[in-house]
């Protein structure tokens, strides 16, 4: 059963993620259903059969009591987000909930404790999210204070790097009633929505020094807090959004180069960043300091072959701190290269909507803050994945909704909510629009012209 059910794993989520990307083949709600629910019955057949595993392995029931209430909160979720929110995006939260699941799955592997309570914040963070929609459609006047956002980025940053925790030699975080977290995952949503607010009415020059000026702000706190993966992302993210409001390859081509630049003061000023780059570049060489977290994760790559070896097969680890940064390489050792690749290709998945979804966006605001979104998360994907393949050097940012962390899991999930939000908004205005112009064409009734419209989208994708 241990070695059959690897080959099962592969199979259920290579057919889960070819059907993420057929979806896009069709626009008629009905045929997109029939995707959508085999997606689910895949997701649980992927979530039961390596809990199984996991049981057979160890012997305790316990996990099985551990995937009961991870089953119940799956099903949770996809349930009330349909009767809460009927026109919300399914490919999103049926991808959310996969990821999520093949993160279970692994940290409980790793460390049942730790599973556990990213479970718990996971549950936390999910009643949270609920809430994002509504709260998008109520509140209108959030494109008028890109003044509030800026502020709510900059002093929480400044305050973690005056008084923050100190891990690895960055302050990334702080204490409070005894809880870590760390401000900047969720700083980034705000910063997108400052971007979003800046240009919203205007890109003028001076509008345009007044964004670069507070986006270097929070780069500059970040920096001088050695949260060097943050500040790439929100450099990154900044310079996307704004050639985006312009459409100035101007402004694209001096992001590039102030990039580079910015890149070789990092690396002449700080150490660290030095030590990566030299793992990188050889991690041999230096695989007994810096180098051997790269060298152990290559290893982990290596052995694992398209299947995997199989859950509590491997040595994933030997890698140290592997739940947080080098988890891919623990799924492509134990899960395979198969799921590993399934894992980028649904995140790619995730990116490919949430493009869609801000391309239809009639409000620019709207519009930008999805594309913020967008380019947040999978750039996020890239350096995590890059980082632990050798493609590029390590930046010590987790894999969202996989990795262990809870701020990281927690703003994940308010970014998916956001992005479902605007997904809804749009959905509304569409709806509303078609009745507006069908009552004004033929004077049918709403339900009436609703059905229509349904209908000819269906017959004409």
């Amino acid at each position: 059963m241990v070695a059959l059910s690897k080959y099962f794993i592969a199979i259920f989520m290579a057919v889960y993620t070819y059907e993420s990307f057929s979806v896009f083949r069709f626009r008629g709600e009905k045929r997109q259903r029939g995707i959508y629910t085999r997606q689910v019955l895949l997701l649980f057949f992927v979530h039961f059969t390596s809990f199984l595993t996991i049981c057979i392995e160890t012997g305790d029931l316990q996990y099985l009591f551990f995937y009961a209430f991870q089953q119940l909160a799956v099903f949770a979720v996809i349930v009330l987000s349909e009767l809460i929110y009927p026109t919300a995006n399914k490919l999103v939260v049926n991808n959310m909930c996969m990821l999520l699941v093949i993160g279970f799955i692994m940290l409980t592997r790793l460390d049942l404790g730790r599973a556990v309570r990213q479970f718990v914040i996971v549950l936390v963070s999910i009643a949270a999210a609920m809430c994002v929609p509504w709260l998008l459609k109520r509140f209108r006047e959030i494109k008028d204070i890109s003044w509030l956002y800026a502020l709510l980025g900059i002093l929480p940053l400044g305050v973690v790097l005056i008084l923050g925790n100190t891990t690895y030699g960055s302050k990334l975080s702080y204490s409070v009633f005894g809880l870590s977290f760390q401000p900047s995952e969720f700083i980034k949503i705000i910063f997108v929505f400052f971007v979003a607010a800046a240009f919203y009415k205007s890109t003028s020059l001076l509008q345009v020094a007044y964004a670069t000026a507070v986006a270097g702000i929070h780069v500059l706190i970040l920096a001088a807090s050695r949260d060097l993966g943050s500040a790439l992302i929100f450099f990154v993210t900044y310079v996307l959004m704004l050639f985006l409001a312009t459409k100035n390859f101007w402004y694209l081509l001096l992001g590039i180069v102030g990039g580079c630049g910015a890149s070789v003061v990092a690396y002449q000023l700080f150490g660290h960043v030095k030590n990566r780059v030299q793992a990188w570049r050889d991690p041999w060489t230096v695989i007994a300091g810096e180098g051997y977290q790269v060298a152990q994760s290559l290893f982990s790559l290596g052995r694992g072959g398209l299947f995997g070896l199989g859950l509590f097969q491997g040595a994933p680890d030997d890698i140290p701190k592997v739940e947080r940064d080098f988890i891919f390489s623990a799924v492509a050792e134990e899960m395979g290269l198969i799921v590993a690749l399934c894992v980028i290709m649904t995140a790619l998945s995730c990116f490919i909507m949430f493009m869609n979804i801000a391309m239809r966006m009639r409000d620019k605001f709207y519009q930008l803050i999805a594309f913020g979104i967008g380019v947040l998360y999978i750039f996020q994907v890239f350096l995590t994945i890059g980082g632990v393949t050798k493609f590029i050097p390590m930046t010590g940012v987790t894999l969202p909704l996989v990795s262990y962390g809870g701020s990281s899991v927690m703003a994940t999930l308010l970014m998916f909510a956001v992005i479902e939000g605007l997904y809804i908004i749009r959905q509304d205005e569409g709806a509303t629009n078609v009745e507006q112009r069908k009552i004004k064409e033929n004077g049918q009734p709403a339900e009436t012209a609703e059905k229509e419209e349904t209908a000819e989208t269906e017959e004409n994708p």
